[in-house]
This record gives structure tokens, sequence and C-alpha cells, in this order.
């Protein structure tokens, strides 16, 4: 794999980091490319090196968590589901600044929808209504159910400023997951 530049991690990152502060102060249909050059303190051309527009830039930055979540998800596939959360929490903690943008702020409701639709497919994986808790449940309802209850509750924390820390909020949610899945 070819090694990339680190001029253009620390210029992409510096883009990034622009956009989402931007977002979190004012709506994404009033960021302008300049706006975000700006803050960023590079040249308006650059931005375009990087990202055909504002929407291409955010597309890219939520694929990017979705896919670092994805990561992680198949990390911890063997651990339970405390430990795992707990490895989740620190995740949304050390990106706050995105995720409190994308859900507590309502800076993107794409984002929302792709989070739920990220982890139905993860707990999908886990959820067997053959036998014991779940026996004779509809899998779509049990995974629907889970899936927004974990984005409401992730949601609250943020919205919250993170109020428990993340290993205690990831002991309150592991529980409620091992309960329900």
């Amino acid at each position: 794999m070819a090694k990339v530049d680190r001029r253009i991690v620390r210029t992409q990152e510096a883009i990034k980091k622009a956009f989402l502060e931007l977002m979190s102060e004012k709506s994404f249909d009033s960021i302008t490319i300049q706006d975000i050059s700006d803050r960023a303190n590079i040249n308006r051309a650059t931005v375009y090196l990087h990202y055909l527009d504002k929407f291409d830039l955010l597309d890219k930055i939520i694929e990017e968590h979705i896919k670092n979540m994805s990561d992680l998800c198949e990390a911890e596939a063997d651990t339970d589901w405390i430990e795992s959360t707990v490895h989740c929490m620190e995740y949304l903690a050390n990106n706050y600044l995105f995720f409190s943008t994308m859900l507590a702020s309502g800076g993107a409701p794409y984002f929302r929808s792709r989070f739920i639709q990220h982890n139905i497919e993860e707990f999908k994986k886990d959820v067997d209504v053959t036998k014991g808790k779940n026996s004779g449940q509809n899998e779509d309802v049990v995974v629907e159910f889970v899936a927004n209850a974990y984005v409401g509750v992730v949601e609250w924390w943020l919205k919250n400023g993170m109020p428990y820390p993340p290993q205690e909020i990831a002991q309150k949610v592991g529980e409620l997951l091992e309960r329900n899945l």
C-alpha cells in the first residue's frame, strides 16, 4: 500500500476540523467552501483538490466514521456487550465534535439515519429469534428497537455533555443490550 504524504493528511484533517467546527456554529446550508478554507487557514483551491464540494466532504467524513465503527465492531465481535460498548463509547467521546455536531445539534439528519442503519446491521448479527428471550419475535422489530434505543441514548448522552464517563455509560448500555439481544 502506498504511503500517504503527511502533509496531505494534515491538510485533510484541518479541512474536516474546520468544517465540523463551522457545522457546530451554523447550518450546513450556510457554510461555504470559502468559510471552510478560511477556518482551516488554507487556500480555497486546496479544499477542491481534496473534495468535490461540501456535500462530498460531509459524505467522506460520515463514511470514515461509519467504517471506523464497523472496524471496531468487527474487532469486538468476540467480547461481551459491556466490554464492546466501552470501546464504542470511548470512540464516540474521542470524536465528540463530530458526533455531537451530527447527532446532538441536528447538524446532518442524514447521519442519524446512517448511524441507525449501521447499528441495525451490527445488531442483526447477534439476534436469535429461534430461542431464548427473543424466541418468536420478529428479527426486524428487535433490531429496529435496539438500534433506535441505542442511538437515542447516544444522542441523550451527547446533548447532555456526556454526564457519565464512557466506561459508566457503556456499563449501563451494555447491560440493556444484554437484556434485549
